[in-house]
């Protein structure tokens, strides 16, 4: 049974709302049906709503009130027009007011459309989107819900769309990596190391700073790792201002086409081979039961500080396996001094676990790789590149200073003595005196022959 109170309330109700005027009832009745379909419906209407105000309030601002007559004033209405503001990865249309100059020299700019039209948000949008995994194909259905109205009229969602953002905003993050100015940046040691992508290469520099920051410096795009990519990449570094006067350390993986790049570009600066890789290279040509026990002497000598006894203990492995298996003693001996480099430099212990190994810079290829893992096809070098530096800022903004980093300053100071110690060593060899023939008197050769 109904009640009589119900009944009065109703009738309240509806008389309070018949009292509102017209243009609010509709308003209202708006925003009923927008929360109908969720909250951010209604926050994305209520959101627009207050975007005409603002515009409407700005042109005021700058026109003046509206049926007022003004001689002074320096701009007029114009009218509206169509126009798109960026909401939530898409572009939705909006009735913009215009206004022009009193003078009629052009159209004056609204900062308030001006602000809420900028692409840079659905740029953004796109980028975080893709560099996440979610394709091309698959970008309009992770958007959140924003009401039918909206939705019906919202753009910039498609395929396509959403390709050419990724492909601005990628080529702008290659530009800015490749341009950035290395003169202040004050390297510790610099890691080069390459990634395939299907059929093509991209050689990469990573930078660890004094600091312990790591840096991506910059990439070089090629058919192969090969000597000619790394050297124009070093050479590039060099020219953005890179300095290597005072010495850097280069950690390789043991490529000899880097390994020939960094004596060409950066001379004679010290080098310190993965022991991962070589321990690996080693491993592959001993048979399965002789690899644990090889190992563990591998690592054993690596572990010791002394750089002339962990150097013994590898000669001596090497020697052992030469009689064995050839092969892998071979690959021992093949830049066996560079392995400890790092001891040899008296390298903390601590920041011997990060610098012994391209493990740093391999995190960032594997962070690479992962955001272009939904590329099925590399059509040209230019997405290698725009891929794959995006990748690497992706990376920086996850980067943490490496462990031991505290010991960096010390590192420096070795690899700047070690560098002066090898100049010293190439100047004595070139201006060593040479033996200076003995001549003979003229009258005694003249004697002698008769």
């Amino acid at each position: 049974m109904r009640n009589v109170d119900d009944g009065a309330d109703e009738l309240v109700g509806e008389t309070k709302f018949d009292a509102l005027p017209a243009r609010v009832q509709e308003a209202l009745g708006e925003l009923a049906g927008a929360a109908k379909e969720g909250l951010l419906a209604l926050s994305v209407g209520v959101g627009l709503g207050v975007l005409a105000e603002l515009m409407a309030e700005e042109v005021d601002d700058v026109v003046g009130p509206k049926g007022r007559h003004d001689v002074g004033r320096a701009a007029v209405r114009h009218g509206h027009d169509g126009g798109e503001v960026t909401l939530g990865g898409r572009r939705v249309p909006v009735d913009r007011p215009r206004v022009r100059a009193a003078d009629g020299s052009g159209e004056v700019k609204l900062a308030t459309y001006g602000h809420f039209a900028d692409r840079d948000p659905l740029t953004a949008v796109v980028l975080e989107q893709m560099l996440a995994g979610v394709s091309t194909r698959r970008f309009e259905r992770t958007r959140e819900p924003v009401g039918c109205e909206v939705g019906d009229r919202e753009r910039s969602t498609s395929k396509s769309a959403v390709s050419r953002e990724f492909v601005g905003r990628t080529g702008e993050h290659l530009r800015a990596l490749m341009s950035r100015s290395l003169a202040d940046v004050r390297l510790a040691a610099l890691m080069l190391d390459g990634i395939e992508l299907k059929g093509r290469c991209c050689v990469v520099c990573l930078g660890v700073t004094t600091d312990g920051v790591k840096v991506p410096l910059g990439l070089w795009d090629g058919s192969t790792e090969n000597a000619t990519v790394a050297r124009m990449l070093l050479a590039d570094l060099v020219d953005r201002g890179l300095d290597c006067e005072q010495g850097v350390l280069v950690v390789l993986d043991g490529g000899k086409a880097l390994r020939a790049a960094v004596d060409a570009v950066l001379g004679p600066v010290p080098v310190q081979r993965c022991v991962r890789h070589k321990e690996r290279n080693v491993i592959d040509h001993l048979p399965e039961r002789d690899r644990p026990a090889v190992k563990r002497r591998l690592r054993a000598a690596w572990k010791l500080t002394d750089h002339t006894v962990a150097l013994d203990r590898l000669e001596a492995l090497a020697g052992e396996l030469g009689r064995s298996h050839p092969g892998a003693a071979a690959s021992l001996r093949e830049g066996l001094n560079e392995t400890v480099t790092l001891q040899r430099l008296g390298v903390h212990e601590q920041l011997w676990r990060t610098l012994s190994s391209t493990n740093p810079i391999e995190s960032m290829i594997g962070i690479c790789r992962r955001t272009s893992r939904n590329v099925k096809r590399w059509q040209n070098g230019d997405m290698c590149l725009r891929w794959t530096a995006a990748g690497m800022l992706e990376a920086e903004r996850q980067f943490r200073k490496i462990i031991g980093y505290h010991h960096l300053a010390a590192l420096a100071v070795a690899v700047e003595q070690d560098l002066a110690a090898t100049h010293a060593q190439t100047t004595n060899r070139t201006i060593a005196p040479t033996p200076t023939p003995t001549t003979t008197e003229p009258d005694a050769t003249l004697a002698t022959t008769h």
